[in-house]
């Protein structure tokens, strides 16, 4: 028999995933977080080791019966980080074939059967990435947030509902439940309490607060349903950048949906949709209905030279629900 393992380090999450050739899980674990831009690489390096360790313990195996090896990797945006990651796998132990990507391709080939096309995450913030169907390209953002202009996140969304607030309160703008709403999730007294506080740091607004802006716009607010139908262009537009880049204008693709915003609903989903057919009529939105770690040991099943067929991807898939991983 032969076994794969995958990883997803991110932010908070280390999982470390290992599946045989058919697509059954036989271990786990998690080494908590690991993006080298909050823990460095030493941080990286011992939350790997640690969620290996455990998956391996888990699985009663060893690095030497593991035939391949994928891993999304939270930060790692440019080709200079390249080596200092392998280098650190090295390390470990990770001396079969393997490959590493940026952690959003992975939710690309957990979430499209096809295992290529636009991936668009949109959490507490957000980012884009693409892969086209013969590994030979990949096109990305920046991942820089708000100021490289890449904002669509949960977090951009409550900062947006304040902004709107602020400009109910001033007459630059028409009132909206909103004010009332922030008041509540910051435990304000009233609006200029909420105003003060937030600029004295005694209140902060944080993405936690993005689905109460949904919950507004849903109950018809029309300040809110702006917000989220922004929040919903602005990721279309930032799948447009990408699909240009590999030049899917014509093609038929999966764009996959990655991350806790959009299960806001039709109110994003529709918009965002919008924007990408009418540059690429072939596009179709996909939500990712599993951890992305399962695209990782699918990775690590291509670089092992294996072909994962669609069955052994809904085999992971529907393992990973089971174990509610």
């Amino acid at each position: 028999m032969a076994y794969f393992i995958g990883g997803d380090i991110g932010g908070t999450h280390t999982r470390i995933l290992i599946s045989d050739q058919n697509g059954n899980v036989v271990g786990f674990g998690d080494g908590g977080s690991g993006n080298h831009e909050g823990v460095g690489y030493d941080g990286f390096e011992a939350a790997v080791a640690k969620g290996t360790q455990q998956a391996l313990s888990f699985a009663n195996l060893t690095l030497n019966q593991i035939q391949g090896a994928g891993f999304g990797i939270g930060g790692y945006d440019w080709p200079k980080e390249r080596q200092r990651h392998l280098d650190r796998l090295m390390k470990i132990g990770y001396k079969m074939p393997l490959e590493i990507v940026n952690d959003t391709v992975i939710g690309i080939v957990a979430g499209s059967e096809a295992g290529w096309g636009v991936g668009i995450v949109s959490g507490t913030g957000c980012n884009c990435w693409g892969w086209d169907h013969k590994r030979n390209q990949i096109a990305h953002l920046t991942g820089g947030g708000g100021g490289m202009g890449e904002a669509a996140g949960a977090g951009d969304v409550v900062h947006r509902a304040m902004q709107a607030v602020s400009h109910a309160w001033s007459g630059r703008g028409p009132q909206t439940q909103l004010t009332q709403v922030l008041i509540d999730i910051a435990g304000a007294t009233d609006l200029e309490d909420l105003f003060e506080g937030i600029m004295d740091n005694r209140y902060h607004l944080r993405a936690a607060a993005a689905p109460r802006i949904f919950e507004t716009a849903s109950a018809g607010d029309p300040v809110a349903i702006s917000i989220i139908h922004w929040a919903g262009t602005e990721l279309g537009e930032m799948a447009k950048a990408i699909i240009k880049q590999l030049q899917f204008e014509t093609l038929a693709f999966d764009v996959v949906m990655i991350g806790s915003m959009w299960d806001g609903g039709p109110l994003l989903i529709d918009k965002a949709r919008e924007t990408i057919q009418a540059y690429a009529p072939g596009a179709q939105m996909v939500r990712l209905n599993a951890p992305p770690v399962v695209g990782a040991v699918l990775l690590g099943m291509e670089a092992a030279g294996d072909n994962p067929s669609v069955e052994v991807h809904r085999q992971l898939v529907k393992n990973c629900q089971d174990l509610r991983f």
